[in-house]
């Protein structure tokens, strides 16, 4: 406790000591200062007085300049044969002219000063024209010829206006009576200023002597000082081992550490492995169960057709269309995993999601029962971009989970509201404008691990037969694909409200249609009658699809035309026109949309659809305001796409 008191006196001293010095160093550099700026301000008086005794004396100089002139021409007037006093008096007047120009360059920082030297020269200027009148009459005239010239200009009468020689001294006088003025004020800014400097010099010598004071007392402390560290740097040394010994203690115990989370790090990749092959394992048995499912189906009833083809038609059209079933809900099981893996092809019109929902009424009505009760809440008015066709199957999905949440027994409530989001606010969208479709239940709610999981393919908490699991995954990837999110929010024993978070709409989508994949012939077919006979290229890389495509296209009264590649449909169009082409998306080499723009440069008016089971990244793009078709399709989607596609061309005038 001594050594620390001691340590603080000492520190206290050394302090104190310390900020002497500083306080020393800053009145010593002030006294420097002060003592530079007398100095400087003494040299400026001085170079101001000798400037105003130049002024005085190169003044002095011009009136007795002009005086010698005026005196030599007076001698000349009198006796015009004393022909050196006319030499005498031009050379003096000219000298005097000269001396006004060194006077007016010496004032040339003076405006006051510059403007009389101005005045005295047009003086100058004008009494030497007279005085050059007088010479010339002297010169030229004999007796009294120019004496009275003279007179007149040089003599003064008490009455009468001064001449002009008068007045040229007169401003001459007044140039160094202020200089005199400004002589007199320099002498007296010299001498203060150089009292102040002998004044500061004195103090700063005094100052001098106690600074080397200070140094003497700056010196004891030093040698304190050094003692001083020499005690601790001892003390230090002690420190220091102990420091090391510590350190290499911590180094090992992180190098422990560290060891260790590489050891986790490396468990934890291979769990996340884990993870992956069990949730590829969970996908790939889901869908393996599924479609072995559905494959039994078709299997079956084909066999079982083939086996009573000789026998009642009954039972074989049963066998057919229990197949067709079990081929149809592969295919819609087959576009519910591209959704989910974002390959499904969207066709992005500019809805209006208020008008869609109310739309959508009278279907929910007879889907859901009578024993549900839906409701509708539209209050945006913000029109989204987004595939009709798809958002309409996410809500008739969205609500048939909730039937199903609430045993058939409930209300159903589908909303639409506009909103402006912050950046994170829902997800990871972006800030901006958005519309929001929730559709909420009053059913039995989801827990916290369900609600986790809910995303998940092939994930349902239905009973066996009654889901895919596939119904939340297909519309988080549809909300993905479009550039929106989807959100769950849902409490046990209350019910569950799904959002649909998708961006607002600020452009014009070119009019875009996709018939039906199974469905019957439409009114589109009505159309086929006048088209009868078109030519059709249809361009397949699969030869299976492509023989039976031309034949249900031959079974339609067409005449198509079959091609492998994008090569081999090119050369077709060498050799005849054709009023349709039919070309898959994606195939070897040049694909579907790339051979639609070649073939579009030169043929303008024709008619396209593209027909589909997967859509490759960026094609989506290409597909917009032309008709598609998704594979597998029956021949019935087939007449009504063609027929779409070729109305859309306008080929009825052309065929007809």
């Amino acid at each position: 406790m001594r050594a620390r008191t001691d340590d603080s006196g000492f520190d206290g001293r050394r302090f104190g000591a310390a900020a002497g010095a500083t306080v020393a160093a800053l009145i010593l550099l002030g006294m420097v200062l002060l003592v530079a700026m007398s100095n400087r301000a003494r040299d400026s008086a001085l170079e101001r007085e000798r400037h105003a005794y130049d002024v005085t004396l190169l003044v002095r100089t011009v009136d007795a300049t002009l005086a010698r002139s005026e005196g030599a021409l007076g001698r000349f007037v009198l006796d015009e044969n004393v022909r050196s006093s006319g030499n005498i008096y031009a050379n003096e007047w000219r000298l005097a002219g000269t001396q006004l120009q060194q006077l007016e360059r010496l004032v040339r920082n003076d405006p006051t000063q510059k403007q009389r030297v101005a005045e005295a020269r047009s003086l100058y200027v004008e009494h030497g024209a007279n005085l050059a009148r007088v010479a010339q009459a002297a010169a030229g005239a004999k007796g009294e010829g120019g004496v009275g010239l003279f007179y007149a200009f040089t003599r003064e009468e008490e009455d009468g206006p001064k001449p002009l020689g008068a007045q040229l001294r007169a401003k001459l006088s007044e140039i160094a009576a202020s200089e005199r003025a400004v002589l007199r004020d320099s002498m007296s800014q010299t001498q203060f200023f150089s009292a102040q400097a002998d004044r500061l010099t004195d103090y700063l010598s005094w100052l001098g002597v106690l600074v080397g004071l200070a140094a003497i007392g700056l010196g004891i402390l030093a040698l304190q000082a050094v003692r001083q560290n020499y005690l601790a740097r001892r003390e230090a040394d002690t420190l220091e081992q102990a420091v090391a010994l510590r350190t290499q203690e911590l180094s090992e115990a992180n190098e422990a550490l560290r060891t260790e989370a590489e050891e986790r790090e490396i468990a934890e990749a291979q769990l996340r492995q884990i993870q992956k092959m069990e949730a590829v394992g969970q996908l790939t048995g889901g869908i393996a169960h599924d479609f072995n499912n559905m494959l039994a189906v078709v299997v079956g009833g084909i066999d079982l057709a083939r086996r009573r083809l000789g026998g009642p038609k009954r039972e074989v059209m049963q066998h057919l269309n229990n197949a067709m079933d079990g081929a149809t809900r592969a295919a819609a099981l087959t576009r519910r995993l591209l959704s989910f893996a974002r390959s499904e092809p969207l066709l992005p019109e500019r809805v209006l999601p208020s008008d869609l929902v109310q739309g959508l009424t009278d279907l929910l009505d007879r889907t859901l029962g009578e024993r549900i009760t839906v409701r509708v809440d539209t209050r945006g008015e913000w029109p989204i971009f987004v595939d009709p066709h798809q958002l309409e199957n996410a809500l008739l999905n969205l609500a048939v989970n909730g039937r199903d949440a609430m045993d058939g027994e409930g209300t159903i409530t589908i909303a639409t509201s506009d909103l402006v989001l912050t950046e994170g606010e829902v997800g990871d969208l972006p800030a901006g404008d958005y519309v929001r479709l929730a559709v909420a239940d009053t059913g039995s709610g989801m827990t916290e691990e369900v609600k986790r999981r809910a995303f998940e393919p092939f994930f349902t908490t239905k009973e066996v037969g009654k889901g895919t699991g596939l119904g939340l995954s297909q519309i988080f990837g549809f909300a993905r694909q479009s550039g929106g999110e989807v959100a769950i929010d849902s409490a046990v024993g209350v019910g569950t409200v799904v959002s649909l978070y998708l961006p607002r709409s600020f452009v014009e989508a070119a009019e875009v249609r996709m018939p039906a994949v199974f469905g019957g012939a439409s009114r589109a077919s009505d159309f086929v009658g006048s088209l009868s006979g078109a030519r059709i290229l249809l361009v397949e890389d699969d030869p299976r699809v492509r023989s039976a495509t031309i034949e249900a296209l031959e079974d339609l009264d067409y005449q198509p035309v079959a091609c492998a590649n994008a090569e081999e449909a090119l050369a077709a169009f060498e050799n005849q026109a054709f009023d349709l082409v039919i070309s898959d998306v994606i195939m070897p080499g040049m694909t579907g949309p790339e051979l639609v723009r070649t073939l579009k440069r030169r043929f303008p008016e024709l008619g396209v659809l593209f027909v589909t089971g997967y859509v490759g990244e960026g094609e989506g793009e290409d597909l917009k305001g032309h008709e598609l078709l998704r594979k597998p399709f029956t021949v019935g989607a087939l007449q009504d796409a063609v027929a779409a596609a070729l109305r859309r061309a306008e080929i009825p005038a052309r065929v007809a």
